[in-house]
């Protein structure tokens, strides 16, 4: 019998369900942190929003857990599951503007790229990440940070309306008028509530931007992150930029010179024009020793969304943690530089993304997305192409991690989250918000169908 509704599930399918035996299963499988190995029975390949239903209705009839994978850009592995159904919509990938209304309808496989590219020629753009080949489906599930967030808000804030696919099967529709509770946890929530398989985004007039990187040697890390910290909360709204401690890359086109140094980034965009640009950013480097080098100047907005695409590829390895952070000390400054002075490979790094401006201005009651009054979200990520390198990379990050934990507040951003232990630092995330998600996960999924993620598990379990 189980044979039989196998069978009629793949002839029912309008895209192809991938086996192990195929010949293509180890290529479609193969997941973004090159670190995460999984094996899934089946790889459902959606078409369309039908397939993505009768997957999920096989999945449930055939007691099979389930992983739902969208750009396929998840950190943790979550998009993939060891033995069950993998169902996979990155080839759900329409994106139509509406330049009239500056709104953006996406599909569940888009990327970034594949957004910024579409909304570009209409001189537009949805606040997003930093990377484009990030998927926008998992990045807006849980909240989105990017270069356009002091002025415009997180990903979530620009989520106009999401269609659903539930456990039971059903399509549904989450606006503000429409399943609201829904609208209000998917805007944070993650993938907890059903397949997301269809998103309406506010697009705001974005073109042409001054934007790049400007890195100082690791020795003058301290001033620059002090006056970065100091200068920013009066910049202007328009200006997007986050600091960082890395390692100069040892490639082209980075200075042969100053190839593999430790070094302090500040990678900046500003919304407007270049002299207005320069003007800003004047008022921060005046006060700073000279750059090993500056590369900021003017360019087409997906070309700096794109600009980092060539150092991380598919198949890295990658161990990361986050921490949201509240104030950045000068103590907590010192902790940071000590670690960073240890990285253990040069793609390894640290980044603190601002979270303020517009994102402070939405309650913290709005959205999912609970914690409003941080000033940054910090990710430490341990990265290397070579499988050997894991163990260090990992023990890195974690020793990274533990020392600047103190400086932060309790929880973390979802999307920066890899083995977190239990569910506390998830309570501590979402706050006030999480016996609220806790409901409405009783409401939408009862039996945690959908577990593979940063899982809230229903409130009567």
């Amino acid at each position: 019998m189980q044979s039989m509704a196998t069978e009629t599930f793949i002839g029912n399918m309008r895209g192809p369900v991938i086996r192990r035996m195929d010949a293509d299963y180890d290529a479609v499988r193969s997941l973004y942190n090159g670190m995460i190995d999984k094996s899934p029975m089946m790889i459902a390949r959606c078409a369309d929003v039908a397939d993505v239903v009768a997957a999920v209705n096989f999945a449930r009839d055939s007691d099979l857990q389930v992983a739902i994978r969208g750009g396929g850009h998840n950190g943790p592995g979550l998009s993939s599951v060891e033995d069950g159904l993998m169902i996979d919509m990155s080839m759900m990938k329409g994106v139509r503007v509406d330049p009239g209304a500056r709104t953006v309808r996406v599909g569940p496989g888009c990327s970034q790229g594949d957004v910024d590219h579409a909304t570009h020629i209409y001189g537009l753009a949805v606040p997003a990440g930093i990377v484009s080949t990030t998927g926008i489906a998992g990045l807006t599930l849980g909240g989105g940070t990017g270069y356009l967030t002091r002025k415009y808000g997180l990903t979530i804030d620009n989520l106009l309306e999401a269609d659903v696919v539930l456990a039971d099967g059903r399509i549904v529709t989450a606006n503000k008028s429409e399943n609201a509770d829904l609208y209000w946890g998917l805007r944070g929530g993650g993938g907890n509530f059903g397949i997301v398989t269809s998103f309406l985004f506010q697009a705001h007039p974005v073109k042409m931007v001054y934007a790049g990187p400007i890195f100082w040697d690791l020795e003058n890390a301290r001033t620059v992150m002090q006056k970065y910290r100091d200068f920013l909360p009066s910049a202007p709204e328009e200006l997007g930029a986050f600091v960082g401690l890395k390692t100069v890359p040892p490639m082209d086109p980075f200075p042969p010179d100053h190839q593999g140094k430790r070094a302090c980034a500040i990678i900046a965009c500003y919304n407007g024009s270049t002299e207005g640009g320069k003007a800003v950013m004047a008022g921060l480097l005046g006060e700073l020793p000279p750059p090993l080098f500056n590369w900021m100047g003017e360019m087409p907005y997906p070309a700096l969304q794109s600009m980092f695409d060539p150092f991380f590829p598919k198949g890295l390895q990658w161990y990361w943690r986050g921490d949201f952070v509240k104030e950045l000390t000068d103590e907590a400054i010192d902790a940071h530089i000590e670690q960073a002075r240890k990285a253990p490979s040069a793609l390894s790094l640290m980044h603190l993304y601002p979270i303020d401006g517009a994102v402070h201005r939405v309650d913290k009651s709005d959205t999912a997305w609970n914690t409003r009054d941080a000033t940054w979200s910090m990710v430490i990520a341990g990265i290397d192409p070579n499988p050997q390198k894991a163990g260090a990379i990992t023990r890195w990050t974690k020793d990274y991690w533990e020392a600047v934990h103190p400086y932060s507040a309790d929880g973390g951003y979802v999307n920066f989250m890899m083995e977190d232990g239990d569910d506390s630092r998830l309570r501590a995330t979402y706050g006030d918000n999480y016996d609220r998600l806790a409901a409405l996960k009783a409401k939408y999924d009862p039996t945690n169908f959908f577990h593979m993620n940063q899982n809230i598990r229903p409130l009567h379990s």
